[in-house]
């Protein structure tokens, strides 16, 4: 572990339940930086003495450059593909002041990131417990954060896809660089911002200070809609919707969502949403579930709604007839309210 490690982890440890001073952190490796670039000035010249504020040039509104208000992802993006940030659940109170909350609406996230700071990438609720969000920052890591009310909703330890086998965290604050193969790694940390409240960030590339910079946009005093581009109106008797996950990696042209469903015995469906700007319109059907048409694939346990442009929307079900029926996955499908552009999320349901 580098001098620089060390300090990171310090002061995430020191300040593991309550609030972090990233500021701290900040202003630490700032100064390592410039003295570094005293160091290196003779040989390179003046123009290193950009490279302490140029990775984070957007969030102070002017670049190199000396354009104002561009951030490096929408410099060249139509006004019409401006990240997209889930609007704000008025009247529910964030994780700071309510952290019993967390995970117990599939609708809501009870934290926020400041889209100054970061991009948001997707979000989710997942099984009534943990609430995430992914964000890509300004110098282009992405990261995810995962919020619980308990340390056991977090036991999954993997970072994008990548299986990662680790001890149990202490939710200190340590940060603990993993390798995730290919000659690729990643960082960890779990840290615990207030009581009640557990939380996992994980980083691909990178290094530990990139990590902790991307958490300084994360907001704790705010809660927002877990907003998708459907909306299930109308659900099996005893059903409810469990779950809600959104992608907007590839965003403008492409937006995927997931909705879960339980049923009061424990059954599951879901409803699987793909927006693609390049994709055509499916009109084969085979089925109408009220008035809409559909595809049920020969011994298949999924429905397709059909005709509409760019857009798949798919709803599974249980084919043995044990769990939730084709019936009701085309009560889902024949309910479902899809965004008018879903690129425009003024437009989602």
């Amino acid at each position: 572990m580098t001098d620089l490690d060390q300090r990171i982890t310090s002061v995430l440890r020191e300040h593991a339940e309550g609030e972090t001073d990233t500021h701290r952190l900040l202003r630490e490796s700032r100064a390592r930086g410039r003295r570094r670039q005293l160091r290196r000035r003779v040989a390179a010249g003046t123009a290193l003495a950009l490279v302490g504020v140029a990775g984070f040039a957007g969030v102070t509104g002017t670049d190199v450059s000396g354009l104002t208000g561009r951030l490096p992802w929408t410099a060249a993006t139509p006004a019409t593909a401006a990240p997209p940030v889930p609007p704000r659940a008025d009247g529910v109170p964030g994780a700071a002041a309510d952290p019993a909350r967390v995970g117990t609406d599939p609708r809501v996230l009870h934290f926020g990131v400041d889209p100054a700071q970061a991009r948001y990438l997707g979000w989710g609720v997942s099984n009534n417990q943990v609430e995430s969000i992914r964000v890509e920052t300004p110098a282009g890591r992405r990261i995810t954060v995962e919020v619980a009310r308990s340390e056991a909703a977090l036991g999954g330890a993997g970072i994008e896809g990548f299986p990662v086998d680790l001890p149990r965290p202490a939710f200190d604050g340590g940060i603990q660089r993993v390798a995730l193969g290919g000659g690729l790694s990643g960082y960890l940390t779990w840290f615990r911002p207030a009581a009640g409240l557990f939380v996992r960030a994980s980083i691909t590339g990178g290094d530990p200070l990139a990590l902790t910079r991307g958490l300084e946009a994360l907001r704790w005093d705010e809660a927002r809609r877990c907003a998708a581009p459907v909306r299930l109106d109308a659900l099996p008797a005893d059903a409810t919707v469990d779950s809600c996950r959104v992608d907007l990696s590839s965003y403008p042209g492409l937006v995927t969502a997931q909705l879960g469903v339980r049923g009061d015995r424990e059954q599951h469906m879901a409803v699987w949403y793909r927006y693609a700007v390049q994709a055509g319109t499916n009109a084969k059907s085979n089925r109408t579930f009220g008035g809409r048409p559909a595809y049920v694939p020969p011994n298949g346990w999924t429905i397709d709604l059909v005709g509409v442009p760019k857009v798949e929307l798919r709803a599974t079900f249980d084919a043995s007839g044990e769990g939730f029926t084709e019936a009701d996955a085309g009560t889902l499908l024949a309910g479902a309210r899809l965004a008018e552009d879903p690129t425009r999320l003024e437009t989602w349901p």
